[in-house]
């Protein structure tokens, strides 16, 4: 499994989010759960290139919200980054199965480059061909 480059930072912004995740991993450890600051921790993992902490709060977002289309793509993108090919392919489908509409966004989101290249993403293509003929 071919893992993502990881994002260059400067110190000062590399530092800032280690001092966001410091912040957020405070208001959600202890079995408090605020969506907010999970959203917030997972998008500061993901830009501090800490994939596998990433996903692990994609999936209490799911979790904690399973039929919200934007989750599930996130999620996707998630499990993209991870390697895990077919769980995102899977991923999306759920997403366009609860209404996720923004087919430009999935075309070019870079976090999703690679499974578009991989033959799971066929099943999500054909899922955007049957949903078009609704």
């Amino acid at each position: 499994m071919a893992r993502p480059p990881q994002r260059r930072l400067s110190r000062a912004r590399a530092r800032d989010l280690d001092i966001e995740i410091s912040f957020y991993e405070g208001l959600t450890k202890d079995g408090l759960i605020h969506p907010e600051a999970l959203e917030l921790l997972g998008d500061a993992y993901d830009e501090r290139g800490r994939y596998v902490d990433s996903l692990r709060v994609d999936r209490q977002l799911r979790e904690l919200n399973p039929t919200d289309p934007l989750v599930r793509y996130n999620l996707a993108c998630s499990l993209t980054r991870t390697g895990n090919f077919e769980l995102a392919a899977s991923e999306l489908e759920q997403a366009l199965d609860l209404g996720y509409q923004d087919v430009q966004q999935l075309n070019a989101d870079p976090d999703l480059e690679d499974l578009r290249s991989h033959p799971a993403y066929r099943r999500v293509r054909e899922k955007l061909r049957h949903l078009k003929r609704k």
